[in-house]
């Protein structure tokens, strides 16, 4: 059973409340002003900042890089002069966008790697870059082995463009090629994608993808090199751990898109294991030569020198 509350002592309630009709009236005059107050303040503010909510939330700071290029050279495998083709190529693709190249040295990452194969010194590269430009959108992480081959044409219009990368998604098939029985959610949409990658016949490519600057892409790069994984020892070492993580984690798997080889990741012929209709063709953003570090039959150097002759006469670099 419930009790009312006991009025306080010497309180001596009127029998109705009456209300002044004055009163009334002046409580509709302020509230009708102060409506009319926050409405002249909220007009006054979106018509000084045109732009805010755009720039701010979707490109960062007036000034920030749209994209960072990451790129992880070993200066103690390659000469100099190999590397200098290498960066060459880079700087006058972001110079000609407004890009920002991050050119990070594997020696530097020694101690993140410990015992484990050099290999998985990507993830801290691109955690690094992402610490170094705190206000860039994208990343993008290319393979030291490769080249842009078409210098006039953006990120955003090859890839990041909304409607383009609807256009690319890949929906409703394997994550891991060739017969992965979990597959590519076929819902998504561009606002929900913060990783894009691209696979070969094979495997997921570790050696060309985008992360979108974010929560998510934290989360998923610290999930990609947490001890745990690394000590599987998978054969293929980050790669395989990736498509473990992409197909065991819908987290992940729900905020990645995957597009076709060509797009990002065009491997040279002499490259093995290209998806179907994976190989360079003229026209292509990038060429990679996948596969030239680890092949005793080939050597980088000489099987990229055609390509950045022909990438060089095109941007008359000498």
């Amino acid at each position: 059973m419930q009790y009312a509350v006991p009025p306080r002592k010497g309180f001596s309630p009127a029998p109705y409340a009456r209300t002044s009709f004055l009163t009334f009236q002046r409580r509709k005059q302020l509230k009708a002003i102060t409506i009319l107050s926050v409405a002249f303040l909220a007009v006054f503010f979106l018509l000084s900042h045109p732009f805010y909510t755009s720039i701010r939330t979707a490109a960062g700071p007036v000034g920030a890089p749209g994209v960072v290029i990451v790129t992880l050279l070993d200066r103690a495998m390659y000469s100099d002069t190999y590397l200098q083709k290498i960066i060459k190529n880079r700087e006058d693709y972001a110079q000609r966008h407004g890009y920002t190249n991050f050119f990070a040295n594997l020696s530097d990452y020694n101690s993140y790697i410990g015992n484990y194969p050099r290999s998985w010194a990507i993830v801290p590269a691109v955690r690094h870059a992402m610490a170094s430009h705190p206000s860039a959108t994208y990343f993008f992480h290319l393979d030291v082995h490769a080249l842009f081959m078409n210098p006039n044409e953006s990120l955003e219009v090859r890839l990041l463009n909304r409607h383009r990368l609807e256009s690319l998604m890949r929906r409703d098939v394997p994550v891991a090629p060739p017969d992965s029985i979990i597959r590519t959610f076929s819902h998504l949409h561009p606002e929900d994608i913060d990783l894009i990658v691209t696979s070969d016949a094979e495997d997921l490519s570790t050696g060309s993808f985008v992360l979108k600057q974010g929560d998510f892409s934290r989360f998923f790069l610290d999930t990609w090199f947490d001890p745990l994984y690394r000590s599987y020892n998978f054969a293929k070492t980050e790669t395989h751990s990736l498509e473990h993580i992409v197909q065991w984690h819908p987290t992940v798997l729900a905020r990645m898109a995957l597009v076709p080889q060509r797009v990002i990741n065009s491997y040279s012929k002499e490259s093995t294991r290209a998806a179907v209709d994976g190989t360079y063709k003229d026209g292509d953003s990038i060429i990679r030569f996948f596969g030239c570090d680890t092949d005793p039959k080939r050597e980088c150097e000489r099987e990229m020198n055609p390509y950045y002759k022909l990438w060089a006469n095109k941007v008359e670099i000498k």
